[in-house]
Parts: C-alpha cells; structure tokens; sequence
C-alpha cells in the first residue's frame, strides 16, 4: 500500500472533524510536524501559563521526548477551528494585558467576554479532539492521541502544587507546549494559517493516529 493510499484510509477522521466544526482537515505523515525548542523557550518568556498548568511546559514532554514519541506514529490528522472570540482590530493590542488596571473599563469588559467565548471553544475543541480519538479507537486504532492549541483550561487553579491532575481523561497537551511549530506545520499541511488575525482567532489540533 502506498502512502497516498494509507492516508486515504484515515478519511474518515477527517470527514469526522469537519462534521465536528474543524474548518479544514489534512492527513499528513507525522514527517511533517514541525518540532522545535524554540517554540518551548518562547513559552518560557512570552506566556503568562508557563508552569501553571500540568499540561503545559515544563510539566509536559519535552521536545525531544515528543519528538520520540511522535517517530512512533506514521500519520496524523491536523485540524483548523475558528473561534467565536471576537475582537475589534483595535481591541486585539488589549488581549495580552487582561491584570492591566490601565486599561479602560469599557476595553476591559470587552476583553474578558473576548477570554470568556475564548475557554468555552477551548473546551469544545478539547472535546472534539477526545471523540475523534474515541472514533480511531473503534477501528482499532486504540493509540490515537490527540493535542490542542493554547494552555489547559479545564480548571480554575492546576493542582500544580501536588503535581497531579484532578482530570487525567480529559486534559490534553498543548501543541505548542511540546515544541509543535503549529504555523509552520499548518504551511506544510497545505492549511492556511491567518496571524495576526483579522476578527475571528483560528486555533488548531492534532491527532496522532496509527
């Protein structure tokens, strides 16, 4: 069987996440998933998550350990979602600054609700993510492991401190946590990836399948 025939073979994930609201879906061999430490070292100076959750760094893999784990699969499915979040063009230089008590209370309000659509399609798209892992699996392909964009929200506070999970079914890693370049994977999976964005933020999903 050829490649192009085994990843035909997995089209029926991808019909599956476009009926699950992925706007666009590409089987692609795990050869191009882009692995990088620099996307980890960012997240070490550019997001105020970093070691607050368990699925972010420097709780999850590390590169090179995802870069192993990955060597083990052949194939997986990434996913585009674009997100209900609204954000007004002059709104978006607020989005970063959400304990700033600079900024206006009309802005600040608009800037929580933006957050506020923001988890609630975080938690869609980790839901998604978990069914199409469950749809692999009755095919028999019980290792199917799935990632998300951006940091876990599946709690208020991480149980850091005890450094286990209080959600072990339903927490996901994040993709970038795990050194997954998600631009330059999107690139190579022929999926347009829109930065900055215009109104509406694109968030993305992996499926690790075979």
């Amino acid at each position: 069987m050829t490649q192009n025939d085994k990843m035909s073979s997995f089209d029926f994930l991808r019909k599956h996440a476009l009926e699950l609201g992925a706007t666009d879906a590409k089987i692609i061999p795990v050869e191009k998933i882009v692995i990088e430490d620099r996307v980890v070292f960012k997240c070490q100076l550019g997001c105020e998550k970093y070691g607050k959750t368990l699925a972010c760094p420097p709780y999850a893999p590390t590169p090179e350990k995802f870069r192993k784990i990955v060597s083990e699969y052949h194939y997986a499915l990434f996913m585009k979602f674009d997100s209900q979040a609204q954000a007004e063009p002059e709104l978006i230089k607020y989005l970063a600054k959400t304990e700033d008590p600079t900024i206006p209370a009309e802005i600040k309000s608009k800037v929580d609700n933006f957050w506020s659509v923001w988890k609630i399609d975080a938690q869609k798209l980790r839901d998604t993510v978990i069914q199409l892992e469950k749809i692999a699996a009755t095919k028999g392909y019980l290792l199917a492991t799935g990632l998300v964009s951006g940091s876990c929200t599946l709690c208020e506070k991480c149980n850091v401190e005890k450094g286990l999970c209080i959600h072990p079914m339903t927490k996901r890693y994040s993709e970038e946590g795990v050194g997954v370049n998600v631009k330059a994977t999107a690139e190579k999976a022929g999926i347009k990836f829109t930065l900055p964005f215009v109104k509406n933020p694109e968030t993305f999903a992996l499926l690790l399948i075979d």
